[in-house]
């Protein structure tokens, strides 16, 4: 009924524990789970999950904020996009947060690293034709503008994808959602202090939202501050429920049937599984 559309179970915080995760997943009635590749290095672990695993699929990304890590090439991703089971390309976007601390006091002027490689992620999506994952924290101007300046409109030809883990304005929703997108919520959308957020969960059309869980980080209230796992999203699904006046099964079955349309290399697998 519910489907995780973004998680991390290859880091060292869940990678011991699927099996139990897994079971963990059936008893809240979560079907399915997207991995998420951060860097090529990870990618092999990532890719296991979903050819070990029938309800798990991958993706194949660089997160913006790894350095000293492989530069991927638009040949590097679209090579593994190609392989079984990967069905999006990332994640991948802009991370401007903390330019005076985490990023060692660097301007966004000297961040051309990050633009560079969002660009070559776009370039992959569209030549595999498989959505992309998108983080964008502190950066969501820049990264409209690069997805604009690279023809991401919801047009033929685009790849299209989802933008995860959304924290942004409703303005960024609304221009997001103009090129094509669809917003995943996260944990996160439970918090208190997430009252604005919970305007823009209300205001997302329902056939363009998703749900996940971004594990191990950000569990949902009342998990809060402990690891987070994929069979925690329904939470999600049921804060989303409370401000649209719907129950969380009627939001599992409307956000899967979104992970299907949007991820189809994901529902063509599991019919073939199927029959």
């Amino acid at each position: 009924m519910f489907v995780d559309s973004h998680c991390h179970l290859s880091f060292p915080e869940l990678a011991t524990q699927v099996p139990a995760i897994r079971q963990a997943m059936a008893a809240a009635q979560v079907d399915r789970a997207l991995c998420i590749c951060t860097t090529l290095e990870e990618f092999p672990e990532v890719h296991a999950l979903a050819t070990t695993y029938s309800n798990f699929w991958a993706s194949v990304g660089v997160h913006p904020d790894n350095e000293g890590v492989t530069e991927p090439t638009v040949t590097d991703l679209v090579s593994r996009a190609g392989l079984p089971r990967v069905v999006a390309v990332g994640e991948t976007g802009l991370d401007y947060y903390g330019m005076d601390t985490r990023k060692g006091g660097r301007t966004i002027a000297d961040l051309d690293w990050q633009r560079d490689r969002f660009h070559t992620h776009i370039q992959a999506a569209r030549q595999v034709a498989k959505p992309l994952i998108i983080h964008t924290r502190s950066a969501s101007a820049d990264t409209i503008g690069i997805l604009r300046e690279e023809g991401e409109d919801g047009s033929a030809g685009s790849a299209g994808g989802v933008f995860h883990c959304f924290t942004e304005t409703l303005d960024v929703a609304r221009a997001a959602l103009d090129l094509g997108f669809y917003i995943s919520f996260s944990g996160i959308l439970t918090f208190k202090s997430a009252a604005d957020l919970r305007e823009v969960a209300a205001f997302v059309p329902l056939d363009r939202l998703l749900i996940e869980t971004d594990s191990p980080y950000l569990a949902p209230v009342p998990y809060r501050g402990k690891t987070n796992n994929p069979s925690y999203v329904p939470f999600v699904a049921a804060q989303i429920g409370q401000v649209r006046g719907l129950d969380a099964q009627a939001v599992g079955r409307q956000t899967s049937a979104n992970f299907d349309r949007l991820f189809s290399g994901a529902r063509l697998l599991e019919a073939a599984i199927q029959s």
